[in-house]
Order: C-alpha cells, then structure tokens, then sequence
C-alpha cells in the first residue's frame, strides 16, 4: 500500500474531486488516497458543483456526497508517499509545515510537467531502491523532483497552478476541471509505471 494526499485551500472542490478521481484509477495498485485543506472548514461537504464534475467522470455519486473537509497539518503530512497540491501557494504551505517532505511534494501540474521529462526506465530504475509500493513512490517522487530545473519552467508560473473555483460560475469549474484532468492522468500513468508489471516489454498505462 502507499499514500497520496491531494492538498487545495477548502478541501471542498478541487481536492477531493482529484482524490476520488485518483484513487478510482489507481485501486488496482493499493492506493490510500486522501485529501485537506490550508484553510478549511472541518466537516464542510463537496460543493455541488465539484460533485457534479466528479460524477461526470464516473464518480459514484454516494462517494462524492460522503466527502468531509479537513485541514492539513504537520502530523498529517508525514506519513503520504507523494503529496500534491493544486497551486504553488499551498506546496510553499506544505514546505513551511513539513520542510523533509519537499522531494515529495508538487503541485500537481507540476508533477505532471516534469514526470513527462522522466523516461519509465529512470521511474524503474529508481523504484527498484524500495522494498514495498511505499518505498517505491517515494522513490520514484524523488526522481521526478530531481528533474527540478532540468526540464523548462511555464512562461506563465500559474501554469502550474489548478485554478480555485469556489463560489465562481460553473464555466470556471470546467476551466478549473480541464486543467486538472491531464495532470491526473499524468499521475495515473507515472504510478503505473513505477509499480505495475511490465505487459509485453511495456509498462502499464504508458
């Protein structure tokens, strides 16, 4: 088993819609996924909205409407394998409360950007240091993050960021979903081919 924790500001719209999104794609693969908020208000449900977008995505409906917020703090930052935030205000956040876990924290569209630079090979090569799926993710987040000033930075820095959508129209929910999906296919496929069996020469999912 390994953990993820998906970090936004409310805990009530992109992270736990990025949560259920990953752990319904990454079940087969022993995946604890959680998620928290910088500033959150505890026990506040999914908005309607980011509900909506979950279900759209194959989302049980009941899952979605199960969701509570929560706030992130430094004991519970120590145990996720990977931790991803939504913008680079909340993995500076996460930096200050957890300084050890920065080769383990991304924004999320960073992850994705500089996993795209990390041939599977190199993922491989650095899982093959651990000794169960735990160990493994965190060695693969290392070499991710090793790719850090290797790989060309967004002209526009926010390129990295997943746009907040709370109490905003429904077209920037979509623009703030749109901005999410690939990052979260990034994540799927990097995982996958760190921790599933090659298929034919091939990794899973890559």
């Amino acid at each position: 088993m390994f953990e993820i924790l998906v970090v936004c500001t409310g805990n009530v719209c992109r992270s736990p819609l990025a949560g259920l999104l990953l752990r319904a794609r990454l079940a087969p693969l022993g995946a604890r996924i959680s998620s928290a908020g910088t500033r959150a208000v505890a026990d506040a449900p999914m908005t309607a909205e980011a509900v909506r977008l979950a279900v759209e995505r194959g989302i049980d409906p009941g899952e979605a409407e199960r969701h509570r917020s929560r706030s992130v703090t430094e004991a519970l930052l120590s145990s996720p394998d990977l931790i991803l935030t939504m913008t680079r205000e909340h993995r500076r956040l996460v930096a200050e409360l957890a300084p050890s876990r920065l080769r383990s924290t991304f924004t999320i569209r960073e992850f994705a950007r500089l996993a795209a630079a990390t041939p599977a090979a190199e993922l491989r090569q650095a899982a093959e240091e651990g000794t169960d799926a735990a160990s493994r993710v965190r060695a693969a987040a290392a070499a991710v993050a090793s790719h850090r000033g290797l790989v060309l930075t967004p002209g526009d820095p926010s390129d990295d960021d997943v746009v907040d959508p709370y109490r905003r129209s429904w077209a920037t929910y979509q623009r703030s979903a749109a901005q999410l999906d690939p990052a979260v296919d990034a994540v799927v496929r990097t995982l996958w081919a760190t921790l599933a069996p090659p298929l034919s020469g091939s990794a899973h999912g890559v």
